[in-house]
């Protein structure tokens, strides 16, 4: 089992108050599976991605992490499993726009330590893996959204990490451009990787085999789904659809550091 959440709460003080964003929730998720998280705002579900990303801790409960007990661990060995396994696809992709593209993708492999050849070589490989392997040297203000957000993907791809957090990674996107990230999506599934997506969106859910849903911060159903279909596309994130008490991740948070 690659995910393992027994009883997570996690509770967040707004001045006098407190906010319980997740009230025991229990999930697993396995080496190889697609599975899409869903909820409207205020549900719990970004709450939910921060915790699965080492990005935030519970509360209470336990979280295991590819065999190992991550739940109250310091934040540097939290930084490091971010940086060595875990790949991540954010809404506004994250990318540094003094750097080429080449340089914005080798950006986890210089906190692993890899030397500048064997970076530059695998940052163009997953360049290239994404189309994007004659925009090297573009830099994010000369690429389209979709191009920006094939970048982030490289990104995510060029540690080889056991899973892919992708959280509205079309939110930003226009419908074609939304539709091809989630085909090209769908095609990594299919390569044997795992797929975590955190959305609104119903319609982005059904491209995953199995949708998690969650409403006010406990989960409400766990189902198979069929996967993909012609009709099936991103609609506009709506930017007040996600108001939840949770960390916020700008182009300048390294959360691979």
């Amino acid at each position: 089992m690659l995910i393992e959440l027994h009883n997570i709460f996690k509770t967040y003080k707004m001045g006098e108050n407190e906010v319980h964003a997740l009230n025991d929730v229990s999930i697993s998720i396995e080496r190889g599976e697609y599975v899409a998280v869903v909820g409207q705002s205020g549900s719990g579900k970004s709450t939910l991605m921060n915790i699965l990303g080492c990005l935030d801790t519970p509360t209470s409960g336990s979280y295991v992490f590819n065999g190992m007990d991550v739940s109250n661990l310091s934040d540097s060995r939290l930084a490091r499993i971010r940086n060595l396994e875990i790949g991540f696809i954010f809404q506004g992709f994250n990318l540094l726009f003094t750097l080429t593209a080449l340089e914005n993708v080798e950006l986890p492999l210089i906190y692993q330590g890899v030397g500048g050849g064997e970076r530059r070589r695998r940052a163009a490989k997953a360049l290239e893996l994404v189309g994007l392997g004659d925009r090297l040297r573009h830099r994010p203000s000369e690429l389209s959204g979709g191009q920006q957000q094939r970048v982030a993907v490289a990104r995510a791809l060029v540690t080889d990490p056991p899973i892919i957090l992708a959280d509205e990674p079309t939110g930003n996107l226009d419908s074609k451009s939304g539709g091809e990230l989630l085909e090209f999506i769908d095609e990594l599934h299919a390569a044997g990787n795992t797929i975590v997506m955190i959305t609104h969106d119903s319609n982005v859910a059904g491209r995953a085999r199995r949708v998690i849903r969650i409403m006010d911060g406990q989960v409400i159903s766990d189902e198979m789904s069929m996967g993909p279909s012609n009709d099936q596309g991103p609609r506009p994130l709506d930017p007040k659809e996600d108001t939840e008490p949770c960390p916020q991740h700008d182009d300048s948070d390294m959360w691979y550091i």
